[in-house]
């Protein structure tokens, strides 16, 4: 669906930080590169699948196989690219439970495996299986090249208490699907400004959520911000988005425009203050350390 354009001398401009305000980046909207080749690979799954018609009955049931473990195999490690990319963006974070991207890999070599096999006559493939297994080698190897291996070790977690680890990350990752949400619900407003806005909060929010997850401590200040705040947030963002499309009010929209802007202040203001509480919490324990090391010496 065609959108306005907004920019600097449109009637509509987008919004732009007062003076002095830092103005975060939107959230990338465009998937990453792994994430784009991980779909070219579903795309070479046509060359089993258009030719299984071509055969005998072994032919077209390996050849479909060898297909779908394909399409599987390119879901599987575009997942694993959306994972591990998450891992990279947080400061702490836990090794994902599922390696999808070595899933992948190893379903890849599958794929090619039953390929190779739906090439020989019927009968022929049992007696000759050095071909198709070399092929998924193969095809196992240069997947783990392209694509890497999935975050095999936690981060940041040293000296951190695991259950309080677990807390964090179930609240962030309940937090990230509630802007998910609101950029979702954005999208029926048909407004491309408000789309970047919605995404310029969001990245204040992450800070926050960046924060919490290097001080686990900090959780019990901040759960109503990842919870609460977002889920209101997350609402009326779906009724705004649904009473705007219908009727373009410029009321409504000043309205939502000033919920997000009291939303982002709101949010980095609670950043600031968890940062100064963690910079006075250290300053404390240094001059404890300090004390001590007088006494000894």
């Amino acid at each position: 669906m065609a959108q306005r354009f907004g920019g600097k001398f449109s009637p509509n401009p987008q919004d732009r930080p007062a003076p002095g305000q830092t103005q975060p980046a939107p959230a990338p909207a465009a998937p990453s590169r792994d994430q784009r080749r991980a779909r070219t690979l579903g795309i070479f799954a046509l060359a089993f699948l258009i030719p299984a018609f071509w055969g005998d009955a072994q032919q077209l049931v390996l050849s479909l196989a060898a297909g779908g473990t394909l399409l599987a195999a390119a879901w599987m490690t575009r997942e694993g690219a959306r994972a591990a990319e998450a891992f990279d963006a947080r400061k702490v974070a836990r090794r994902p439970a599922l390696p999808r991207k070595i899933l992948g890999a190893a379903l890849t070599g599958g794929a090619l495996f039953l390929g190779g096999l739906a090439q020989h006559p019927a009968g022929a493939a049992s007696a000759n299986l050095f071909n198709p297994a070399l092929l998924a080698l193969a095809g196992l190897a240069l997947h783990l090249l392209a694509f890497g291996l999935d975050p095999l070790r936690d981060k940041g977690t040293a000296g951190i208490d695991s259950f309080q680890t677990d807390r964090v990350a179930r609240a962030v990752d309940e937090a990230e699907a509630h802007l998910a949400a609101m950029s979702d619900a954005i999208l029926r407003a048909r407004d491309r400004s408000l789309e970047t806005r919605v995404a310029r909060f969001a990245e204040t929010a992450r800070q926050l959520f960046r924060t919490v997850e290097a001080d686990p401590g900090d959780l019990t200040a901040a759960r109503k911000f990842l919870s609460v705040y977002l889920m209101g947030a997350r609402d009326a963002t779906a009724k705004f988005a649904d009473l705007y499309a219908q009727n373009r009010s410029a009321t409504a929209r000043a309205d939502y425009e000033a919920l997000l802007n009291d939303l982002e202040t709101t949010f980095a203001s609670r950043t600031t203050a968890l940062l100064a509480g963690g910079h006075t919490d250290l300053d404390v324990e240094i001059s404890v350390l300090r004390d001590r090391l007088k006494l000894e010496t």
